[in-house]
């Protein structure tokens, strides 16, 4: 009897243990991405001024090149979830990883248009690798009761990474090579780094280490002992028949919708937040203009967090609420954007910048994070946070394309009514829950 109880003891503890580092490694995976995703944000503002390649790669054309990205990032969004599911994330993540790091090293040393056309496609495939797959890892080895907190506090990772990688790009760039090209160059060292974290620490699921499944060590109504005996497997499914499945469910799709709408705003700041703020500031240098929607990301970390749970504790699992009232308040201080900014405070802007970050950060770590895994279930999270996010990639085209074309008061207006539209299409599912697996 003691000889036994010493082994489960055993075998939690080494779960935890795993649980801990799945967590670690997929966070800091994910985050890392960042730093080559953000390399061309950063060195726009070197290279519109530069008075060679300004000539070419004007404020439009830029913006269509972003366009291109998301583009090919929103397709590989669709593709890259069903393919975790079947083959397991850690192929798919690595891949992406070097991929990214390769495709920004050549960026900064060709910075041509014809040849940032073809690596602005590979960029957008590669970065797309991320989402789907680390959310697949996680939804391994951690079960629904307890994913509302665990993904709320997890999810921080693409705010935190938004937060710290344009101003550490920019110090970089700016401050230390007084290069743009070195924005491009520090962001594939930097994710190479991570792809060694991730193939030393990272790996698919319980079962790859010699535990059970979490269905059998964390049952959806309770927390009950440590199982001896796994779930029986089902038959694996090909991606085809995986994605077909997922993409028959409507609540996965209404999230889908919901997410193209809500994407824009998130991205228009994501990539054009330091021409945005240059522009609202006209006496703002670039690196204040860099530093500022740093208000963005630190409200954006603490969105996830407190959101989830909101989630799991005041709504009791239910993910809509939550979802429904940051969106409210998103609309809000949209629309509010342009009259609030007028005066072109430096204090204003970054208030502004961060109540936008608090509300769009909730709403999209419950929509793309929480949402997807829960309604996916483990089985199907990759293809249902693919999807998911594929939908609100197609949404972020237009983040990434409108800010060079559109002012800012239109542009602002305009996601306002997106983000009242996305409000309206999940209120009607207020009290929905997620089957329990």
């Amino acid at each position: 009897m003691t000889k036994a109880l010493s082994t489960a003891h055993e075998k939690i503890a080494r779960y935890e243990r795993w649980r801990f580092q799945i967590f670690a490694v997929t966070w800091i995976a994910y985050a890392g991405f960042y730093f080559t995703r953000q390399a061309f944000s950063v060195a726009k503002l070197g290279i519109l001024e530069d008075p060679v390649l300004s000539t070419t790669l004007t404020k439009s054309t830029l913006a269509n090149l972003d366009a291109v990205y998301l583009s090919a990032y929103a397709f590989g969004q669709f593709v890259w979830g069903s393919v975790s599911d079947r083959y397991g994330p850690r192929i798919v993540v690595l891949g992406g990883l070097a991929i990214s790091a390769v495709a920004t090293l050549f960026m900064g040393l060709l910075p041509a248009l014809v040849f940032l056309l073809p690596l602005m496609i590979v960029q957008g495939l590669s970065q797309s690798t991320g989402w789907s797959g680390t959310l697949k890892n996680m939804s391994q080895f951690f079960s629904i009761g307890e994913r509302g907190r665990v993904l709320g506090l997890w999810s921080t990772n693409y705010a935190f990474g938004g937060l710290v990688a344009a101003p550490v790009l920019g110090w970089f760039a700016y401050s230390l090579f007084d290069s743009w090209r070195a924005a491009f160059t520090t962001g594939a060292v930097i994710v190479a780094a991570v792809f060694v974290v991730v193939l030393v620490f990272q790996r698919n699921s319980p079962q790859d280490v010699g535990l059970p499944p979490i269905e059998d060590y964390h049952p959806p109504t309770e927390i009950a002992p440590l199982a001896t005996e796994s779930a029986v497997a089902e038959p694996t499914m090909s991606v085809r028949e995986t994605f077909s499945v997922v993409i028959k469910d409507r609540m996965v799709m209404t999230l889908g919708a919901a997410y193209f709408l809500l994407k824009p705003a998130r991205y228009a700041i994501l990539l054009w937040g330091p021409v945005i703020v240059a522009e609202r500031l006209q006496n703002a240098d670039n690196f204040v203009a860099i530093t500022v929607p740093i208000a963005f990301g630190v409200a954006g970390v603490c969105a996830p967090i407190l959101i989830g749970r909101i989630s799991d504790k005041v709504f009791k699992a239910r993910r809509i609420p939550a979802c429904v009232l940051s969106l409210v308040a998103l609309t809000a201080v949209l629309a509010l954007f342009t009259p609030l900014t007028a005066a072109g405070n430096v204090w204003i802007m970054v208030g502004v910048l961060a109540v936008i970050g608090l509300t769009i950060y909730g709403a999209d770590a419950m929509i793309s994070c929480v949402s997807a895994v829960d309604f996916g279930t483990s089985k199907h999270a990759g293809a249902a946070s693919g999807i998911i996010n594929g939908c609100g990639s197609i949404g972020a085209i237009f983040g990434g394309l409108l800010p060079g074309y559109l002012d800012t008061t239109t542009l602002f207006y305009g996601f306002a009514a997106a983000a009242f539209l996305a409000m309206l299409l999940l209120m009607p599912h207020w009290n929905r829950m997620p089957a329990a697996v």
